[in-house]
Formats: C-alpha cells, sequence, structure tokens
C-alpha cells in the first residue's frame, strides 16, 4: 500500500515532538512480541507493555529483563468483562462495589512488582479503556502513580496524573485490521497542534501484517521526521520536558 506521508512531513517541519509507546496484553513471550521488541528497539522507542496480572508469567520477565528501555503497567487484574449483556465492557466500571475492584486492583499491582521488579512502574491501564469515576482517587491512595486510558488530549483533571494514548492503528469496529493510514496520519497532524506528548497504543497479539506495516511505517516515519521517543516512565517521573 502506497501512503502519502506529506502531511505528516509538513506538520512535523522544524519541530521535535514528543511521542510514547505502549502496548496492550501482554503476558508471555510470543513470536509477535519478539517482533514488537526488534521494531521499538530500531527506532529507539522505550515501550511500556500493558501486562494482565492474572495471567502473566515469570517466561514474560524473562524475555524482557535484558532491556531497561522497557517498563510494565498494570493492565487491570483478570481482562474480565464484569459488565451486563448489553453494555460495553469493562472490568472496572461500576457494577461492582468498590471495595472489590480495588482489591484486584491492588493484587494487580503487587503482582507487577513482584514480576517484574525495576521494570514494574505503578501505572494503572483499566482494560478496554474504561472504568467506574470513583477509581482515581482510590487508586492514588493504593499507591498508583499514573492513570492512562485512551483519547482525551487533556485529560480530566484527576487525583491521578492522566497519561492517556491517542493513536490506535486499528479498525476494531469494522475490518479489525489496519485502519486507513491516511486516517491515522490525519490524526497524529491534528495532535501536533499543540505540544503534549502523544501516545501510541498497540495490540501486538492482534496485529495482522497490514497492522504491522501501518504501525512500522508510522513509527519510522515519526522517527526520521524528528520525533522524541520517551519513555512513560519518565513521564510519570516529570522528567520530560515539551
Amino acid at each position: 500500500m502506497k501512503v502519502d506521508w506529506s502531511p505528516l512531513d509538513a506538520a512535523m517541519e522544524g519541530r521535535a515532538p514528543v511521542f510514547w509507546w505502549r502496548d496492550d496484553d501482554a503476558v508471555e513471550p510470543t513470536p509477535a512480541l519478539d517482533r514488537l521488541l526488534n521494531l521499538t528497539a530500531s527506532v529507539g522507542a522505550p515501550l511500556t507493555l500493558a501486562s494482565i496480572p492474572a495471567r502473566t508469567t515469570a517466561a514474560l520477565a524473562n524475555r524482557i529483563a535484558p532491556d531497561a528501555s522497557v517498563s510494565v503497567a498494570v493492565h487491570g487484574w483478570a481482562h474480565k468483562s464484569h459488565a451486563p449483556t448489553g453494555e460495553k465492557n469493562a472490568e472496572f466500571g461500576a457494577h461492582r462495589p468498590l471495595a472489590a475492584r480495588m482489591a484486584e486492583a491492588e493484587r494487580g499491582l503487587r503482582a507487577i512488582g513482584d514480576t517484574f521488579g525495576k521494570q514494574a512502574l505503578p501505572v494503572f491501564i483499566p482494560p478496554w479503556n474504561r472504568m467506574a469515576p470513583d477509581m482515581p482517587e482510590a487508586l492514588a491512595a493504593a499507591g498508583y502513580r499514573g492513570l492512562s486510558v485512551y483519547g482525551e488530549r487533556v485529560p480530566t483533571v484527576s487525583p491521578l496524573p492522566r497519561f492517556d494514548a491517542h493513536i490506535d492503528p486499528i479498525d476494531w469496529r469494522g475490518t479489525r485490521s489496519t485502519v486507513d493510514p491516511a486516517h491515522l496520519i490525519a490524526r497524529v497532524c491534528d495532535l501536533l497542534r499543540d505540544d503534549a506528548p502523544i501516545g501510541l497504543m498497540t495490540h501486538h497479539l492482534a496485529h495482522d501484517e497490514a497492522i504491522w506495516a501501518t504501525v512500522e511505517g508510522l513509527a519510522r516515519r515519526l522517527t526520521e521526521r524528528g520525533a522524541r521517543w520517551v519513555s512513560l516512565s519518565d513521564l510519570v517521573a516529570g522528567k520530560v520536558a515539551t
């Protein structure tokens, strides 16, 4: 597929915008994970894996241990929806008492910390990018230092700092393959209207060859045009100047 990158090139002219990369659902080493890690390393992009605590394995920790540029955040607990039939999937929606939800969130924080040690990141990433509004304050009290969902350019003020992702290369509601690259480029150009960090969200286990091509094409083009890839860890720590 021939992609017209000229709008993106023009939007990045003379600039060095900040991007960061989050990938959801990792639980064990796979060829797809190897492909993702090779890609992020080749473009110099630190990677945060949103790992499912109830299913993650020591093998995943062993696989990424040599790479200090990889961190691991808490992707809910079991990636299990508790929403009633007919409602959007949510593991941490208001369908259960806060105490039950927080018991899992706290257990997830401990599990990721125990499994990944220094690579663990106390950031909560709810499955399906949604959760009840009473969660942020409770998460902060439980020791989380950040929250990441999808979509808001300037997140609502919260008791917990928000680091949202903004770019998704998958057409989840349609083909479940790649989105139209032209639409993705237009999205990035719109995000470049200000200097706030821009989050790329991927799901390596769901990628077909078309999605891989879109992700790799975008990541390499951004890098070639001067993007500054930073870690979510540094964003949480306030170490990134925009």
